[in-house]
């Protein structure tokens, strides 16, 4: 039976509000596996959000919204306080991605529920790479929007499907023990970039073997709603003890049309493992 373009995006969309974690979930209702010490049991998580969702929400689609998100504490005060953030978040996908913000920046244990018309949404913290935006008169500083946007576009996931991935990164937050690196040996990239800015900066770089990315990007690199600007050994800094790649640097358009290397590395490049097919 084949669905209409608009209906398969709500079915991938409404799949990405149902999704769990398989290690530290985003439901905080879930039990969590145990995958050894605290700091890899929390990069040990899942990944279902849609491009659609990433791309298409009242959150980051323009630069007032996204303005009145990080100038202000990820609260659920300061949420439903300021009229551009609570008019966002009518939005569907706009909650869908507000749930991968809050996982990336708040630690377990911390989060915030919002109401919305008749309606109450919980937004729990996982990673806690951004814990003090979640603290009063908090707010998202460079650093703050390059970990989280790394974090959130490493678990894009172009059905929606539930996949168990370690994330990796310069921070002690992303840590993966003997075991973890065990368990999920293959390299598959780098996420970085921008999500909050006017102009969105969506990033990924392959390691040397791979030439595709179907989990993020499906069948296709050309359609995809991450730019895959090449290969992690030539974007980024040498890779670290676990793997991961830091520092990476993505590509843009130059006022003449052609696309430059950045020159400013991104700090919160987040390299992706998967388990061995």
């Amino acid at each position: 039976m084949e669905h209409s373009p608009k209906l398969a995006a709500l079915l991938l969309a409404i799949a990405a509000l149902f999704a769990s974690a398989c290690a530290v979930a985003l439901d905080p209702d879930a039990p969590a596996e145990d995958a050894g010490d605290a700091a890899s049991q929390a990069a040990q998580t899942a990944n279902a959000l849609t491009s659609n969702a990433l791309t298409s929400n009242a959150l980051t689609s323009n630069a007032l919204t996204s303005k009145a998100l990080i100038s202000n504490a990820l609260t659920a005060e300061a949420l439903s306080g300021h009229p551009l953030t609570a008019e966002a978040l009518r939005d569907p996908a706009a909650r869908t991605l507000l749930k991968y913000v809050a996982g990336c920046a708040l630690p377990a244990g911390e989060g915030f529920t919002v109401a919305v018309g008749d309606d109450e949404f919980s937004f729990p913290g996982e990673l806690g790479l951004a814990a003090s935006w979640g603290e009063e008169g908090g707010a998202c500083d460079e650093a703050c929007r390059s970990w989280v946007s790394g974090c959130v576009l490493a678990r894009v996931n172009y059905l929606g499907h539930r996949v168990s991935i370690s994330v990796r990164g310069d921070r002690k937050e992303l840590r993966a023990d003997k075991g973890e690196r065990a368990a999920y040996p293959r390299r598959e990239a780098t996420y970085y970039g921008n999500i909050f800015a006017p102009q969105r900066r969506y990033h990924a770089c392959l390691p040397p073997e791979p030439s595709s990315l179907v989990r993020s990007c499906g069948p296709s690199l050309e359609t995809c709603a991450i730019q895959v600007a090449g290969s992690c050994g030539s974007l980024c800094d040498a890779p670290n003890s676990d793997g991961s790649f830091p520092n990476c640097r993505g590509k843009i358009r130059s006022n003449s049309g052609k696309l430059i290397v950045e020159k400013t590395p991104n700090l919160g490049s987040v390299t992706v493992f998967l388990m061995d097919d």
